[in-house]
């Protein structure tokens, strides 16, 4: 890997701001001399210091974002704010995307990455990744309902929904329900229930296949991923059901 791509990819700074401070001698690799911008290092051997404090070489960054209200799950938009709009400055030279979406004003976990082997990974549809939604619905959800996500429902347009597992929390003029799916059409879940006769009023994703989201992160907060909950979201091992009232 060039030297300046790594600086780069550490944060340090701008292609040129980088060339400037190699030039000034600010970048020392332990065991080369006369250092240029282009010159090739290895990113997992060379020991690289930046206005004397070493450097640790990161590829890929997996953040976990509980998503408020009122963003898109974007990297940009001419008229909304978008889920990067959340992502703090030390983060953005990874270039991180979000992976998936999740409507305007659907609430919870959103994961962004620069890790695109593994966004294709979690989004295939071969791959039947779970992802799991506290919903807040309007009317009363029955045994019929929970059948029909079970068998999957035809929706309007007439897609075939792969079945999916719908769980009564509390019943009532407004229901307290866990859905699963592990599709992701358009609002789906939201055209899930209208076939059914009810209006989704609040939705917010908990899991996604065992990865849950952290209670204790606010709306609008923002941390990485630990390697547990890393492998927890590459495959599937989750110890607590997360979500709840929200």
């Amino acid at each position: 890997m060039r030297l300046d791509k790594y600086l780069a990819d550490c944060g340090i700074g701008t292609r040129s701001e980088i060339k400037k401070m190699i030039r000034a001698g600010r970048v020392c690799v332990t065991g080369r001399e006369k250092l240029r911008p282009e010159i090739q290092i290895d990113e997992n051997a060379d020991v690289v210091f930046a206005d004397g404090k070493k450097l640790s070489y990161q590829k890929f960054i997996y953040l976990m974002l509980n998503k408020p209200a009122g963003y898109l799950s974007a990297t940009w938009d001419k008229r909304s704010p978008v889920v990067l709009d959340l992502v703090p400055e030390e983060y953005l030279h990874y270039e991180p995307f979000p992976v998936g979406r999740l409507d305007i004003d659907t609430e919870g976990l959103c994961i962004l990455t620069n890790d695109g082997q593994l966004a294709h990974r979690l989004l295939s549809p071969v791959n039947h990744i779970p992802k799991m939604y506290y919903a807040e619905v309007e009317g009363f959800v029955n045994a019929a309902d929970c059948r029909a996500f079970s068998e999957g429902i035809l929706l309007e347009d007439g897609y075939q929904t792969k079945s999916g597992h719908l769980k009564v929390i509390e019943d009532g003029a407004v229901s307290k329900v866990q859905v699963t799916i592990t599709e992701g059409k358009f609002h789906q879940i939201k055209r899930m229930f209208a076939c059914v006769g009810k209006t989704v009023l609040y939705l917010k994703r908990i899991k996604m296949n065992g990865l849950c989201l952290d209670e204790n992160l606010k709306p609008g907060g923002i941390r990485e991923l630990t390697l547990e909950e890393l492998e927890m979201l590459i495959n599937g091992e989750c110890h607590s059901a997360g979500g709840g009232n929200s």
